[in-house]
């Protein structure tokens, strides 16, 4: 463990120069009585490692030190060839660099890890795309990236969920994120943070005004609150449905993000159904529910049952005379 750590150390000098001991405690988890002593040993072994005192001191290695030496344990080299988002090297251009950057790292692996480094590459195959993805985004997501990187503000032409006309918006960029196969812009707009879906962009244009971001805020704190306010968003109605035990597997699938509760068996059916309460944005949620046929049943509310059946109608109606 010691030595896995001292590597460690080393590396992040390398990468970072001047680091905090304070950070680099945080960072491995241990003391900061620690990280002195692993400086010593480090020192000890003739790396050029020195400390500066003071408030902006700190630990570094001596100014062009470098060290070629990867450390990777067998299950490191296992881990970097199974990449979890392959499309998101292919969005933002950089298949080619992911390939010449696995070829690097396989050659400087030891020669015992390198078999079980490229069978894994060659079994382990993950597809962050969801099944029946919807059309690609419509603006190409290398723009975003450079206006990620740019520290510009961006004036994005947006068209929102639910409108045909586009607004524009003038936007602080924070980062890009990847998921389940969709790529979102993390912005502030007027000091408040917004997430914006890729394939909603229209345009996506640079401005010559330096992008404003909230002091000490990082990306993933910015998607941690956007994710968080998504995800424990209260539905505003609530369903009551019954469905067929046949199909609770699909329906507890696709409903998951608005299920309340596990699915109860309902008694006066002797098995045969289970009951079940969705929280959703509106009542017009529940048409999409009409995909599961006569296997679901919408309980309440009444308005709600009103709008399947008159949407039940008017396909009966659509369909009727074409015999």
């Amino acid at each position: 463990m010691k030595s896995d750590r001292l590597l460690s150390v080393l590396l992040l000098l390398q990468t970072r120069g001047l680091v905090p001991a304070t950070e680099l405690a945080e960072r491995l988890e241990v003391s900061v009585r620690t990280i002195y002593r692993d400086v010593e040993a480090l020192s000890a072994s003739g790396v050029p490692v020195y400390t500066e005192r003071g408030r902006n001191g700190g630990i570094a290695l001596l100014p062009g030190f470098r060290t070629d030496v990867t450390g990777l344990t067998a299950d490191e080299a296992r881990a970097l060839f199974v990449l979890a988002a392959q499309g998101a090297h292919a969005a933002l251009g950089l298949d080619a660099a992911l390939g010449s950057a696995l070829r690097k790292v396989m050659a400087a692996l030891p020669a015992p890890h390198r078999p079980a480094a490229e069978q894994t590459s060659r079994r382990i195959l993950v597809d962050p795309v969801r099944w029946m993805k919807g059309p690609q985004a419509a603006v190409d997501v290398g723009e975003l990236h450079d206006a990620v990187f740019a520290d510009r503000r961006l004036l994005l032409r947006y068209r929102h969920s639910g409108t045909d006309t586009p607004c524009v918006h003038t936007v602080d960029p924070y980062g890009l994120v990847v998921k389940a196969g969709v790529w979102y812009l993390i912005a502030d707009l007027d000091g408040a943070p917004r997430l914006f879906r890729a394939d909603r962009v229209e345009r996506a244009d640079l401005t010559q005004e330096p992008v404003v971001r909230r002091e000490g805020v990082e990306p993933a704190d910015v998607w941690e609150e956007l994710r968080r306010r998504v995800e424990e968003r209260p539905g505003d109605v609530r369903l009551h449905v019954r469905v067929r035990r046949s199909r609770l597997d699909l329906f507890v699938r696709l409903c998951a993000g608005v299920l309340t509760g596990r699915p109860e068996p309902d008694e006066e059916s002797a098995g045969e159904w289970l009951v079940a309460e969705l929280a959703v944005p509106e009542t017009g949620w529940a048409r999409s529910l009409l995909s599961f046929g006569p296997d679901l049943e919408v309980l309440a509310p009444p308005e709600a049952r009103r709008l399947l059946a008159e949407a039940a109608a008017a396909v009966t109606e659509l369909y009727a005379g074409n015999g």
